[in-house]
């Protein structure tokens, strides 16, 4: 059976007989535990800060998927406009006869006469994403968004999310029919008057709809502020545990020195006191930053 690993008598002689000397004792083994600790601290922190980040950049690759069907639909929506300012700039076509749709429902009528569409159900958000969403809508500053969205957890951010994509299809579900009876009334036979109506309808569609991207697209670029946030506070906690680490290594290194040494007890105490220090360094990392 291996032997104990025993502290030699002239080492014993040197600490003092009680609680501080078997803590001054302890202290390499327990500097060299705790070094290890916010080793390992530093290092899951930093994991989850490059997480964070690679995280922003998915939310903003959608994001940009979302800006760019705001952009194509808003395009849309101007040739839509443009093709009806020269239908009507080369003489204005009589106004439509609604009368022609009467079996139809009463949101084709509305759609083709005066282009009213169905509107889009509200959207219901927590107040405190309404604000942050509201600011990034308005272009605030960065500060006044980053403030706005501090509070705000992701869990929120992801229900704003989807409510903002369930909005969207509900819109489209509930203009689907229109669509199709717009269709079906111009294979019948269309007039000037006809396409002018269709013209107006469709602008004002990619309009309603090029609204509901934007809103979609801003919720994601919360979310993406959100991660790079998240990011940079991993970043810092994992540098704020790599010095307690060092601190730590620090105590370890003095407390091996001290075996070797006349004044065992004043180095002992230094170690003990950087150690101590680095301890309470990390928890106050961990709880407060």
């Amino acid at each position: 059976m291996a032997d104990k690993i025993k502290i030699p008598d002239d080492l014993k002689a040197e600490l003092p007989p009680n609680r501080w000397g078997k803590l001054l004792s302890a202290t390499p083994i327990v500097m060299t535990v705790v070094a290890t600790a916010l080793a390992g601290l530093s290092s899951s922190e930093m994991t989850r800060a490059q997480y964070d980040r690679s995280l922003a950049a998915q939310q903003q690759s959608k994001a940009g998927d979302q800006w760019g069907y705001f952009q194509a639909k808003k395009m849309r929506a101007v040739m839509q406009h443009s093709t009806l300012d020269l239908l009507q700039s080369l003489g204005p076509p009589h106004p439509l006869d609604t009368a022609k749709f009467s079996g139809q429902s009463t949101a084709l009528q509305a759609a083709l006469g005066k282009g009213v569409l169905p509107e889009a159900p509200a959207l219901m958000l927590d107040p405190k994403v309404k604000a942050a969403l509201d600011a990034v809508e308005s272009s605030r500053p960065e500060p006044e968004i980053a403030a706005l969205l501090a509070p705000v957890a992701p869990a929120e951010l992801d229900a704003a999310l989807t409510a903002a994509k369930d909005r969207a299809l509900e819109f489209d579900a509930a203009l689907k029919p229109v669509n199709q009876a717009v269709d079906q009334a111009e294979k019948a036979g269309a007039g000037p008057e006809f396409t002018a109506a269709r013209l107006r309808f469709q602008a004002a569609r990619y309009d309603a709809e090029a609204r509901l991207n934007q809103t979609i697209a801003n919720v994601y670029e919360l979310q993406v502020r959100k991660s790079n946030v998240s990011a940079e506070r991993h970043h810092q906690r994992s540098s704020q545990f790599f010095y307690g680490m060092l601190a730590a290594q620090l105590a370890v290194i003095i407390a091996t020195f001290a075996i070797a040494a006349r004044q065992r007890n004043f180095l002992w105490s230094v170690a003990a006191v950087a150690g101590l220090a680095a301890i309470s360094f990390a928890v106050y990392v961990y709880l407060y930053i």
